[in-house]
């Protein structure tokens, strides 16, 4: 239903993933419905990551049509570190459509305010995703990261056509099933950004990761967010670029014809360039 077009030269800064669907390109952030199956409660998910590659892509706010493209930090592209005994990102990971942290809300649980983006989703399925793949996913749990002071969830998730999934309803079948994972999954939050300089990451709720039902009603609330985002009620936010084919409230919706002319202005996809040296290198961090 929903297919990525790779654009510019991967681990270049004008690399990007545009999306489309059967018409045309659309914007991922907005276009692609947030549920895949609103009763079962069935999720879109984008993947920005794949496991254990350690690029930090994402998806782009202030761009038209929002394409994932490469973080970049002090005008380098962002690499995360690989912090032994995990290679790049230990989980898919990505970000759940029509939803957004907004920061002027501050959160009772972590009494911190939204980051501003997209909510994160880890998905712990078996299968390694390609980046700009859409997938389907039960949401079971999250977990409430306090990243430089603002409120950053961890959706955790699995794939619906993954073998385990009829297995996985909730946070507590992931570690009857997966054991360990939460655990790493904590750790890893908690030390990546260690070897770049920064301090070790905290959590709410003492890293407990909450139930699907909390999770769900983290989604509900953050995909209000987003309505209010996108119809313009939310006049503040001009660092989000809210260009849409099909948000029929929203004043940014744009014909089909001018969504086209964004993808067609995009520079032709090229060979990826080499990664830098330093991204295989090991860092050996105290989990103390």
């Amino acid at each position: 239903m929903f297919v990525a077009e790779e654009r510019g030269t991967p681990y270049g800064p004008d690399y990007r993933v545009y999306f489309k669907d059967e018409h045309g390109p659309i914007s991922p952030l907005h276009d692609i419905p947030l549920w895949a199956d609103r009763g079962r409660r069935v999720a879109h998910m984008v993947v920005e990551v794949p496991r254990w590659t350690n690029a930090k892509m994402e998806i782009s706010l202030g761009e038209p049509l929002n394409p994932i493209k490469q973080d970049v930090k002090k005008g380098a592209l962002r690499y995360v570190c690989n912090v032994f005994p995990h290679h790049g990102y230990i989980w898919n990971y990505g970000a759940l459509p029509q939803t957004w942290e907004d920061p002027r809300h501050v959160d009772p649980g972590t009494r911190a305010r939204g980051d501003n983006d997209p909510i994160d989703v880890i998905e712990i399925g078996e299968r390694v995703a390609a980046r700009g793949d859409v997938l389907r996913v039960k949401i079971l749990g999250t977990l409430a990261l306090v990243d430089e002071g603002e409120t950053d969830w961890k959706l955790i998730a699995v794939d619906e056509r993954d073998p385990a999934a009829d297995r996985l309803n909730d946070v507590a079948d992931v570690e009857a099933l997966f054991p360990g994972l939460l655990r790493a999954t904590v750790e890893w939050f908690r030390l990546y950004k260690v070897p770049d300089g920064k301090p070790v990451n905290e959590f709410a709720f003492d890293g407990e990761a909450k139930d699907a039902a909390f999770a769900h009603k983290v989604v509900d609330e953050v995909h209000e967010f987003w309505q209010k985002l996108v119809s313009g009620e939310v006049t503040d936010a001009n660092d989000i670029c809210k260009t849409n084919v099909s948000v029929s409230e929203s004043a940014a919706r744009v014909e089909r014809g001018e969504a086209a002319r964004v993808l067609a202005a995009a520079p032709p996809r090229a060979l990826p360039l080499p990664l830098p040296a330093n991204v295989d290198k090991w860092h050996y961090v105290s989990s103390l």
